[in-house]
This record gives structure tokens, C-alpha cells and sequence, in this order.
């Protein structure tokens, strides 16, 4: 019961982190895969290019 509860406050914030960036909100589900789902969700976050941002023309620093 305690895993359910801990796994939900992870998967939920990250759920909607993936929405509003312009990936599939269901990639947050990989968060789940003990020991490596976390960071492959935070590595893909971290350092892949946005959806969400295609169409912006930010300079590195700048913020929106």
C-alpha cells in the first residue's frame, strides 16, 4: 500500500511535467521501472529537445 502511495507522487507531477513539455504524458509511467525508470525520464527531460519549444526562438539563458 505504501509502494501505491509513493509511486503515485512520483508518477503524477511527472505525468503532468511530460504533458506540458509536449511529450506523451504516458512516459511517465516508465518512472515505475525500479532503480533506471527514474532516470531515464529525467535524462530524456534533462537533456532532449522540448516539443513544447519548437516554435520558440530562445537564446541559451534566456528565459520565457
Amino acid at each position: 500500500m505504501l509502494a501505491l502511495l509513493g509511486l503515485s507522487l512520483l508518477i503524477i507531477p511527472l505525468w503532468r511535467i511530460c504533458a506540458r513539455a509536449g511529450f506523451q504524458p504516458a512516459m511517465s509511467l516508465v518512472a515505475a521501472i525500479p532503480f533506471v525508470g527514474l532516470l531515464v525520464v529525467a535524462a530524456i527531460l534533462a537533456f532532449g529537445n522540448w516539443p513544447a519549444d519548437s516554435g520558440r526562438d530562445l537564446t541559451p539563458g534566456e528565459r520565457p
